[in-house]
């Protein structure tokens, strides 16, 4: 394992997004560890009305999405004010998702977590207590999901060991 610094000279805002299933949130608290940074969740951040939709199986769209983007963006964009180190996990499945959370922030950093449909499946259908429900919920991600390119985000195959997505994602970005 490569040893990371874990003091910060300044502030970091990550974003560790995938589709669900990709352990954005695993992920994204060892990253934040790492980094002595705070981490978010984004599904904390769902509307009621969202949870329960996603728990009956039906696939959010841009408007479900867009007060939560919304949100999301404020947390960074207060982060960023407060120059506090914070690392936020959240699906940001389009581009334009993306850029709603980054509101011209040059400094954000991305983690792209992608793998195979057999691999989240089997993560989804393994994981307890979790609103994310059902095949055509994956299968709508998938298809939404527009892959970010290497100037916009580091993108990782979940097949690696959780360590060693973090070692190369921190290796990646040289904070």
């Amino acid at each position: 394992m490569v040893e990371t610094a874990t003091v910060v000279t300044h502030s970091n805002r990550i974003l560790v997004m995938g589709v669900s299933g990709s352990g954005k949130t695993h992920i994204g608290r060892l990253v934040a560890e790492r980094l002595g940074a705070e981490f978010i969740d984004g599904d904390d951040y769902h509307s009621r009305v969202s949870i329960d939709k996603m728990a009956r199986g039906i696939p959010l769209n841009d408007e479900d999405r867009k007060s939560w983007l919304e949100t999301l963006a404020e947390i960074f964009a207060e982060y960023r004010r407060r120059d506090i180190s914070v690392v936020i996990g959240c699906s940001a499945l389009k581009r334009r998702y993306r850029d709603t959370l980054r509101r011209g922030d040059p400094r954000l950093k991305i983690l792209f977590l992608s793998g195979d449909r057999e691999q989240l499946h089997h993560r989804l259908t393994s994981r307890e207590g979790h609103f994310f429900k059902g095949d055509r919920m994956l299968d709508s991600q998938l298809s939404d999901l527009e892959s970010p390119g290497e100037e916009e985000a580091v993108e990782l195959n979940i097949a690696l060991s959780p360590d060693r997505l973090v070692d190369h994602f921190l290796q990646r970005i040289a904070l």
